[in-house]
């Protein structure tokens, strides 16, 4: 079976934006070893699944960058722009974005099919309340929490929706040069 990994930034103290969905405290002056990271999670997967609101910044970002081989990401957004994507949406339709589906499916559904079908492990990125639902329904296998040396007091978090205690097990835990400290969990489902 695919795992469904989630890879998101996290202040220190637990959210993933302000109040007002403001992202400024995010460091992104990632070092080799951490860009190394995030290859090696991002080379075992053939899909990526988002809600509807990351997929307007997230999915035209990537194309932007695929489209010019001087942007020193530009390797990077490729990848991103050639991986099949799953945008979830309220209200459906074609999508204009390249490798893109938009579907209304009943979110436990669709990603429990996906999961059973062949093919390289599915990645979520971020947002709040879609991640949410995700956590809730205890669809995520690996959780990779990239934990930003700051603390920002009040904003979005991921488990907010949770209404019962959710254990885990720590996989890895490791620190990079530029202050991220990346902690990998699975759920305890026993």
């Amino acid at each position: 079976m695919r795992k469904l990994k989630l890879q998101v930034q996290v202040s220190i103290d637990g959210f993933i934006a302000g109040p007002n969905g403001e992202m400024d405290w995010m460091v992104w002056n990632w070092d080799e070893e951490l860009k190394s990271y995030v290859k090696e999670i991002t080379g075992t997967v053939d899909c990526i699944i988002m809600g509807r609101k990351l997929a307007e910044g997230f999915i035209p970002y990537w194309a932007t960058v695929a489209e010019n081989p001087d942007d020193p990401q530009y390797n990077f957004g490729l990848t991103m722009n050639d991986t099949h994507k799953l945008v979830f949406s309220k209200s459906p339709g074609p999508s204009s974005w390249h490798n893109t589906r938009v579907t209304a499916g009943d979110l436990v559904e669709v990603i429990t099919e996906l999961k059973n079908q062949n093919g390289k492990d599915i990645i979520v990125y971020g947002g709040g309340s879609f991640v949410s639902s995700l956590i809730k329904a205890g669809l995520i296998d690996e959780y990779h929490l990239f934990i930003n040396p700051t603390a920002i007091g009040d904003g979005m978090t991921i488990f907010k929706r949770l209404t019962n205690k959710q254990p885990f097990n720590l996989l890895k835990s490791l620190a990079f040069a530029c202050g991220i400290v990346v902690n990998c969990y699975e759920p305890n489902r026993a």
